[in-house]
């Protein structure tokens, strides 16, 4: 993220509420010493008496508290698109998946040094790693606090920390109050579930995303009904594997995703959290990516690219769908679910079910395979894939350089470009990812050459995969 730009364009934004700068910067109010987003619903600042601030990690480190009305915990983030801010993205998405890994593992990971790593924190956020991630930390808290009936050492452990004595600290010293003060009294949450808030930035496309991700559900491990999304979970952690369920849906108030998800899940929720934010795309920035859709975005505003809840999941469905309908690929997907999945319990009767693990499909053969009706090419890319994820040479997450991973992906017999380029739009998170071979995209350009479809997509960079799921929704004429 680029320093902070003219105090006068900040403020401007505040005054307006303006939906468009939620999440790209905080302002401290120096009167109140609390810091909000840009539309918090609270009487607005005179200018003398703000601060901005490039992250809420940035404005804790200069004493400000997070305010009550706008609750900055729920606000959302920014996509990335140069190298150094996927890097950072990155980074943050790792220090979330997995709660206690310490910095130095974190830029090998990489590929850079903890000094590169500190910089681009610094430059992109304000502050350092070890800060961002407390701040982070201290900001899940109050979410737990306030959605759920978690005891205080649970909603410790769940935020990532060490003790409950430097949870209660470090909660102190950031927001004036202690953690029992902050709650005020129990939850009125339902004891076996937390509730979290997801903001995200206005207009979001429900109809499209929901349309999507209900014509391609896994019978038995994920159910869409409206506008509610419901999927049994497991995810390992250690040696440890949770199982649960989620429940996400538009917040009936507000800008914000509501997500429920089963207390067994609490020690994996950061986890999950993140998880959840890429498969709605919540940090999207529907104002620049329209700016570059142009009239091809007019009619449906607010797309959005459903991301991977699990990035092996998503990338066998990928592969089970090549050259055959979305529903012929369901079929063969719940079979392998049926055959193989992991028995969970959660309140549907639909949602029975795990998606197998990356180990157990790699221990198969193919006779395993065929029995369910998978032949040929497919076979042989789900198990290439499978062994490669199992072994750690493929990680299937979002990346700050996708090449290598597709070019890894495309050395597996089986993936052409089309599943290249498919699985690096949803599950690495590429915003530029655009399968141009795709028959949808063909015909709704009603173009054959996948050269021609190359050089009229190039008006839509760096945000192709925006404009492939546009042309899924509303075919228009090659220019």
């Amino acid at each position: 993220m680029p320093t902070i730009p003219d105090p006068a364009i900040l403020y401007r934004a505040i005054q307006a509420r303006d939906t468009r700068f939620d999440g790209t910067f905080f302002v401290g109010v120096v009167k109140t010493g609390l810091y909000c987003r840009p539309i918090c619903p609270s009487r607005r600042p005179h200018p003398a008496h703000c601060r901005y601030f490039q992250s809420a990690a940035a404005a804790g480190s200069e004493g400000f508290r997070p305010c009550l009305r706008c609750r900055p915990e729920s606000a959302p983030g920014n996509p990335p698109v140069d190298r150094s801010e996927r890097l950072c993205f990155a980074a943050v998405q790792h220090f979330r998946e997995h709660p206690g890994t310490r910095t130095q593992a974190v830029a090998a990971q990489l590929g850079l040094t903890p000094r590169q790593l500190q910089r681009l924190f610094v430059g992109t956020f304000g502050v350092s790693p070890a800060r961002f991630v407390r701040t982070e930390r201290l900001l899940l808290s109050r979410q737990l606090l306030l959605g759920s009936s978690l005891s205080l050492p649970d909603v410790a452990r769940t935020a990532g920390f060490g003790s409950l004595r430097r949870f209660n600290e470090l909660f102190r010293a950031s927001f004036q109050t202690a953690p029992a003060t902050f709650r005020k009294r129990p939850a009125r949450h339902d004891p076996s579930t937390i509730v979290f808030s997801l903001g995200f930035r206005p207009p979001y496309a429900w109809a499209a995303m929901f349309d999507f991700l209900g014509n391609r559900t896994i019978a038995g491990v994920e159910d869409v009904s409206g506008n509610v999304y419901r999927r049994g979970v497991r995810i390992p952690k250690g040696e440890t594997i949770f199982r649960g369920w989620l429940e996400a849906r538009p917040s009936d108030t507000g800008n914000a995703l509501r997500l429920t998800l089963s207390t067994s899940l609490a020690p994996v929720a950061t986890t999950v959290l993140a998880r959840v934010r890429r498969l709605f795309d919540m940090d999207c920035r529907p104002d620049r990516i329209a700016d570059i859709l142009g009239p091809l975005g007019t009619r449906e505003p607010g797309i959005r690219v459903p991301g991977a809840f699990d990035g092996f999941e998503t990338a066998v469905r990928v592969i089970l769908g090549q050259q055959v309908s979305v529903q012929g690929a369901r079929t063969l997907a719940e079979r392998l679910v049926n055959a193989h999945g992991d028995p969970v319990d959660t309140p549907w009767p639909k949602i029975t079910r795990t998606f197998p693990s990356p180990e157990r499909i790699a221990a198969m053969d193919t006779a395993d395979l065929s029995g369910l009706g998978i032949f040929g090419f497919r076979i042989k890319a789900i198990l290439g894939v499978a062994t490669a994820v199992a072994e750690g040479r493929i990680t299937l997450a979002p990346c700050p350089d996708p090449d290598p991973h597709m070019e890894a992906l495309r050395s597996i017999p089986g993936i052409g470009e089309w599943t290249a380029q498919a699985i690096a739009m949803r599950v690495l998170a590429w915003p530029d990812a655009f399968p141009h071979t795709d028959y949808g995209i063909r015909k709704a350009l009603k173009e054959r050459s996948p050269r021609r479809i190359l050089e009229i997509a190039r008006q839509w960079r760096p945000w192709r995969a925006y404009a492939a799921m546009a042309l899924w929704r509303a075919p228009v004429e090659a220019p």
